[in-house]
């Protein structure tokens, strides 16, 4: 569904920032979740719609976002399209990430972001969004 990135970024920028997250907080946060987000759509399915799945919470003042899909899992990079800048960037924004194949079928990609707000360390609270993303035809 075109747009669906853009819903489920914005979902959890407004979670982060309801959670007490500053500014330069929030731009780590809606880049790198972008970025995992981009990647499942373009790597998860090949050229099939599938499910997203995007959850936070906030624990002890620290931000944690998941996002999963049910696609092919972790694959060596072969010809898929991009840069290969995606994790790269994520790993500079975030305080911590892993990436993992599901047991059930697809990968997580768990992101955490420290936050400086004294809000955010008083607080627990958990978000979740589903979405679905198509991979955009690509020009020959």
């Amino acid at each position: 569904m075109p747009g669906s990135v853009r819903l489920a970024r914005d979902a959890m920028t407004k979670f982060a920032a309801a959670a007490g997250a500053g500014e330069r907080e929030l731009a780590a946060v809606q880049l790198a979740v972008s970025e995992a987000l981009t990647n499942a759509v373009v790597h998860a399915y090949d050229d099939d719609p599938g499910q997203i799945d995007v959850a936070a919470w906030l624990a002890a003042g620290e931000l944690w976002v998941l996002v999963a899909d049910d696609g092919h899992g972790l694959r060596p990079p072969g010809d898929r399209p991009g840069l290969r800048l995606g994790l790269g960037l994520i790993s500079q924004l975030s305080d911590g990430f892993a990436l993992v194949n599901r047991s059930c079928g697809g990968a997580e990609l768990r992101m955490r972001f420290a936050l400086t707000s004294s809000a955010a360390s008083e607080a627990n609270q958990e978000y979740s969004v589903s979405t679905t993303g198509r991979r955009a035809p690509q020009a020959i």
